[in-house]
């Protein structure tokens, strides 16, 4: 099982940015997928989450009206796109997959950095 973002860096405020996330060795199509976050000495928290069939997401309310969740099941790749980026949007992000019926395993990736600064 691998779970592999991508798609962090250097951004300046208001500017944008668009994670993936690699999903293989699991039914990608049978799990809810999520994105959390974890600022430097602050607990992870969950960014935004997305149904196995697209029709129900989440968007926590820091950032609604910034970040848009997708996946694309043919492709085993979810995504988060981060627009109005802001100072305390940086944080390692980090994608999980949890079975959709509950039952199972749930997967980490490795997280990737993102850095909202001018």
């Amino acid at each position: 099982v691998q779970l592999v973002e991508s798609g962090g860096g250097l951004v300046q405020p208001g500017g944008s940015l668009r994670l993936s996330c690699a999903a293989s060795g699991f039914t990608f199509s049978s799990y809810i997928m999520s994105w959390h976050r974890q600022a430097p000495g602050k607990e992870r928290e969950l960014a935004a989450s997305i149904s196995s069939t697209r029709d129900s997401t989440y968007v926590a309310d820091s950032v609604k009206g910034r970040f848009t969740i997708s996946r694309d099941n043919a492709k085993n790749t979810v995504y988060l796109q981060m627009n109005n980026l802001k100072a305390e949007d940086t944080a390692v992000y980090y994608c999980k997959a949890l079975p959709q019926r509950g039952v199972g395993a749930s997967y980490w990736g490795q997280g990737t950095q993102v850095t909202v600064s001018s």
